[in-house]
């Protein structure tokens, strides 16, 4: 009975403070929101591309963002004519930015964590491995990609535009996996290192 006791005491402890950080996270959006819509209106900002209004696409952005899967990137392009080519742009600018900061990552893990002596291995190869995962990560993610809002405003002749993306890390940690061990299959690297590097890799991804 007392375990029982101390179970339940446990259990109700757990809750509370996962409720109290949800609602901690919950007010800090709130906050967040408010500031990114005096911003946009400061700025002239103008909601593209949808029939809802700004305030609206900003409050069903945030709340997607409650959920801890989803990560925001925004994707920004300046001095362009076309809201075609804009888009196309940001689109673009947001995969490369994702791809490049995945092998940053994976850069320090091996470079700074794993301490891997490289001068061991033959010229290049750790760099061709870099290179061909951003390259990898790059043509992956792009299924992960989902636009949440676009907005623009006029600068002279030509338009700023900006749209901001929410990932599914959840999902595409997977494909950076996946990406990682295609990555290994292009370089020597992986006859020595491949396990063990994927292995420690999995221990710093979030999911």
């Amino acid at each position: 009975m007392k375990k029982l006791i101390f179970v339940l005491s446990l259990l109700i402890g757990i809750s509370a403070i996962s409720f109290a950080q949800t609602k901690q996270i919950e007010k800090a959006l709130a906050k967040q929101y408010k500031m990114k819509m005096k911003e946009y209106k400061k700025e002239g900002w103008k909601l593209d591309g949808s029939s809802k209004t700004l305030d609206v696409a900003l409050l069903l952005h945030y709340e997607k963002m409650k959920s801890a899967d989803y990560k925001e990137i925004p994707g920004l392009v300046s001095n362009c004519v076309s809201k075609n080519v804009c888009r196309q742009a940001a689109y673009n600018n947001v995969i490369v930015s994702y791809a490049n900061l995945a092998s940053s990552y994976i850069k320090g893990r091996i470079t700074n964590d794993m301490q891997i002596d490289q001068s061991n291995v033959n010229s290049g190869e750790f760099d061709k491995m870099y290179a061909a995962y951003e390259r990898l990560v790059a043509g992956e993610i792009k299924g992960e990609i989902e636009e949440s809002y676009a907005i623009v405003r006029q600068n002279g002749d030509t338009k700023e535009y900006q749209i901001i993306f929410l990932v599914n890390e959840k999902n595409a940690s997977s494909k950076r996996l996946r990406a990682l061990e295609n990555a290994f299959k292009e370089t020597s690297i992986a006859q020595e290192y491949a396990k063990k590097i994927s292995e420690f890799v999995k221990e710093g991804f979030s999911y």
